[in-house]
């Protein structure tokens, strides 16, 4: 292992086309699955979309990218319907990623730093002329639920993470350009753990694209890097996220680890190029030799480039090109592109990759480029450093050195990202039993453990126990021990709860199938809602939370039949409490007896509230009011009475509460 400052990849999580989660992401990647999308007449039309001539109706689809548990982040049903998707699942994903990193989303060590960045979307844009919406809502209540400026800043908010938070955006290269902003954060002291990456939900809903001789265009809906039959790119939706720790830090904690960024680096073409959106040979091959550089390696000695790989004429040449003069002397490194899997994810594409190659890494495995047969004659690639991988492979660990390979991502506007990977140290020894990854060894009982489980419903605390024992089912299960403590500290403590206790992988296997187990004092605390002092160990990967959210839905751009104006209730005390029902998103009358706090309202909505009530109802409300803890139904009365200049009266009214 080199010996230059690096930082861990010690978490993950991502929701890509044909994947709900990185484990099915893997499964398609190993097994050559194409997850591109091809939809029919009577989707497109339920969908909104008439496809006329040229229309090529592929896409690399997410499947339920409008479904959002809004409860678990708190926003009101009506707040979650304005959100973007894009806000939506990056807030899941980012609970999932600290999750699987070991580290309880409610409560991630201070000075965690936030760098997203996501593209643009239908919904948001929408949303900008959608006046019914804005008039609900008001126009700073859309922009910051819609805006992508914002993503960071709700992470932030509602994960209560202080660190640095920045919205990143640079085009198609924005989640590569993520990391590398986060690592040199972490490496120069701003924040002590990342949360690094991006999202793209152009529309959760089926769509394709109008193909036109020339472009950048796949013309069959197929995305087929450095191939002869290469001709354009296929759009697609996704979200990815990595947890980031300084290399020593994760190392001395036990962590276990994905894989290593040992360099990063990004530039930008400049003017040496044909065009703005074009790329440029010496551009790329700067950031891939500074990114070398700073990892204190040499790029020929790399086994693997995960490359930008669009599949278009242009970019794919002008890549080779740059890539085969920076990696120069290496020994057949094998290339591809995850694009050929489930399309260009444009701001989710780089971060896509990354985590393609920290699989491959930590299960030493290279998975093929699918839809590619030979190399297109004209990259000449038999002269290069590269050689297109078609199947999978076992990645044999080089004499004398480690599993290497680089990661590019290439933003139209000229920024070019590399980041180089390193596979992941072995771990330290430990007083448990630890097993590399797909061994399979003779387990003995050890001291019985608490596993203690939890979820908002009883329906997602089942399918919790039933994927975590699956897990311990799998060989190179971790240490019971270690899975014990990575559920008691790395896990949220949400309402419904339950626990196992068992001494053996199978004997907790079986005890979460039918959520049964022995007592347990600690157990039983932790059922009640107690404080329970946990048994230590390590953090390890395991199963994250089962999201089940609602579907919000999404605005659209396509035809709709217009709103039906209702006229407005000839009661004002009606008419008010119906504005306060809608805005907050309160299923039933039966909320009014909550307070304002309660049921989601934040200081943002009662300002539009309050300017809602002076411009419709001409009463004049202090802010003021909202801050005190009363009923909604005393909350509405006292407003309606605001009107009435009765000092007198009002101060009776409180000396009578």
């Amino acid at each position: 292992m080199s010996e230059t400052p690096a930082v861990a990849i010690v978490g993950m999580a991502g929701r890509f086309p044909g994947a709900r989660d990185v484990a099915e992401f893997w499964r398609n990647l190993r097994t050559g699955v194409c997850s591109i999308s091809d939809f029919g007449e009577e989707e497109l039309r339920a969908a909104g979309v008439e496809a006329g001539p040229g229309y090529v109706s592929s896409k690399g689809f997410l499947a339920e990218a409008d479904r959002f548990e809004h409860e678990l982040f708190g926003f009101n049903a009506t707040e979650a319907a304005a959100l973007d998707p894009q806000h939506r699942l990056l807030l899941e994903t980012a609970w999932s990623a600290l999750e699987d990193a070991g580290y309880d989303p409610r409560a991630a060590p201070e000075r965690t730093g936030v760098y997203v960045g996501g593209a643009p979307s239908e919904h948001a844009i929408a949303a900008q002329v959608d006046t019914g919406l804005r008039a609900r809502l008001g126009p700073m209540h859309v922009r910051i639920f819609t805006d992508r400026e914002f993503l960071a800043g709700w992470l932030s908010y509602r994960l209560g993470l202080d660190g640095p938070s920045m919205t990143v955006q640079t085009a198609c290269s924005t989640s590569l350009t993520t990391v590398h902003v986060a690592v040199q954060a972490l490496l120069v002291g701003e924040c002590d753990l990342a949360v690094a990456g991006g999202v793209s939900i152009e529309s959760p809903y089926p769509r394709g694209y109008v193909y036109e001789p020339g472009g950048i265009s796949s013309p069959d809906g197929r995305c087929r890097p450095f191939d002869e039959k290469a001709a354009g790119t296929v759009g697609g939706d996704g979200v990815g996220l990595v947890v980031l720790r300084r290399l020593e830090d994760a190392v001395a904690d036990g962590d276990p680890i994905y894989a290593v960024i040992r360099g990063t680096a990004a530039g930008n073409d400049g003017a040496a190029r044909v065009g703005f959106t074009a790329p440029g040979v010496d551009g790329q091959l700067a950031a891939i030799v500074e990114a070398w550089a700073s990892a204190g390696l040499e790029p020929a000695d790399a086994q693997f480039l995960e490359a930008h790989g669009t599949g278009t004429d242009l970019g794919d040449r002008i890549e080779v090109e740059a890539a085969a003069a920076a990696f120069d002397g290496a020994r057949r490194c094998a290339i591809g592109s995850v694009k050929s899997n489930v399309g260009h994810l444009n701001a989710a594409a780089g971060v896509a990759g990354l985590i393609k190659v920290a699989l491959m890494l930590s299960h030493r495995t290279m998975v093929p480029t699918v839809n590619v047969t030979r190399p297109h004659p004209d990259l000449d690639l038999h002269t290069t450093p590269f050689r297109l991988l078609t199947t999978a492979e076992g990645w044999e660990r080089p004499s004398g050195g480690t599993r290497l390979a680089g990661v590019s991502s290439l933003g139209i506007g000229g920024t070019n990202v590399h980041v180089v990977l390193e596979e992941p140290p072995a771990p330290s020894a430990s007083p448990v039993e630890r097993v590399p990854r797909g061994m399979t060894i003779k387990r003995v009982p050890g001291p019985a453990v608490v596993l203690p489980l939890s979820a908002r419903t009883r329906e997602q605390l089942v399918t919790a126990a039933g994927r975590l024992a699956a897990a311990l089912r799998e060989p190179g299960a971790p240490p019971l021990a270690d899975v014990a403590h990575t559920l008691a500290h790395g896990r949220a403590a949400l309402d419904v709860r339950a626990y196992v206790v068992a001494s053996t992988h199978e004997e907790a296997a079986t005890a979460l199938d039918t959520l049964t187990s022995g007592p347990s004092s600690l157990g039983e605390a932790w059922t009640a809602g107690r404080e329970v002092a946990w048994p230590t160990g390590r953090r390890v990967h395991l199963p994250t939370y089962p999201f089940a959210g609602p579907r919000h839905g999404a605005l659209t751009l396509t035809a709709r039949p217009a709103a039906q104006e209702q006229p407005p209730p000839e009661d004002t005390a009606e008419a008010v409490t119906e504005l306060f029902m809608t805005t907050l998103g309160l299923p039933d009358r039966a909320e009014l007896t909550k307070t304002y706090f309660t049921v989601g309202g934040d200081s943002l909505t009662a300002v539009f509230l309050v300017g809602e009530l002076r411009d419709r109802f001409a009463l004049d409300v202090p802010i003021e009011l909202f801050l005190n803890e009363l009923p909604m139904k005393e909350l509405i009365a006292r407003i309606l009475r605001e009107d009435d200049d009765d000092p007198l009266g009002d101060l009776l009214d409180e000396l009578e509460r």
